[in-house]
């Protein structure tokens, strides 16, 4: 395993100021799909969010870089909680054990793949050009991040283009299985078991890679 800092003592609490920045970026992301999903995206403005949201349109940008990314607000997270996976891997762990382990865990604390801001997301993706370039950005840049944090993990059985391959599998069969349960009108209501849908359709199309 990689070596990871251990501490015994608890991780302190959120400050004051953390949980304020927490609540205007959630206002932000909440003003902004209410107003995406009423007025249209084209016609609704960064001013129109932040002024719904409450916070100045300056604020906005303490929180966001542009627009579109107000439809991706956990996509650093998951990045993250895949890396963390990578690196708390157990010996024995094959590359898509560790991969389907991190897409758990993302499905154990939140349910927004399976929101109704997942299925605006998917809607606009399919009709507006820039949130449809920013998706395939943030796409690419996570499986960049991935695969070479897998290289890393498994040297001896993982190269650049291999771990390249599996990453993109990997993204590509959730991407692909989200748009068809988003899709869906017998989608399954209870997020719990559309995770364990995703999980298992994603577990199928990394089958031949483990």
């Amino acid at each position: 395993m990689i070596d990871q800092p251990v501490s015994d003592q608890p991780a302190a609490p959120p400050s004051l100021r953390d949980r304020k920045r927490a609540r205007n970026r959630q206002a932000l992301v909440d003003a902004a799909i209410e107003l995406f999903d009423r007025d249209g995206y084209e016609q609704t403005t960064i001013a129109d969010i932040a002024a719904a949201a409450e916070v100045g349109a300056r604020t906005f940008f303490n929180y966001f870089a542009s627009k579109e990314d107000l439809l991706f607000p956990e996509s650093d997270a998951r990045v993250q909680a895949t890396l963390e996976a990578i690196a708390e891997r157990d010996e024995s762990e094959a590359p898509t054990a560790v991969l389907l382990r991190a897409l758990r865990s993302v499905g154990a604390v939140s349910d927004e793949m399976a929101s109704p801001q997942a299925a605006l997301r998917l809607k606009l993706m399919r009709t507006v050009p820039a949130v449809r370039g920013r998706a395939l950005q943030i796409q690419l840049d996570a499986q960049r991040q991935i695969a070479h944090h897998l290289v890393a993990a498994y040297p001896d059985t993982l190269d650049g283009v291999t771990a390249a391959a599996v990453t993109g599998a990997f993204i590509g069969a959730i991407t692909a299985a989200l748009q068809v349960l988003l899709d869906g009108a017998d989608r399954p209501d209870d997020p719990a078991e559309f995770h364990r849908v995703l999980v298992e359709a994603t577990d199928v199309a990394l089958a031949p890679w483990a």
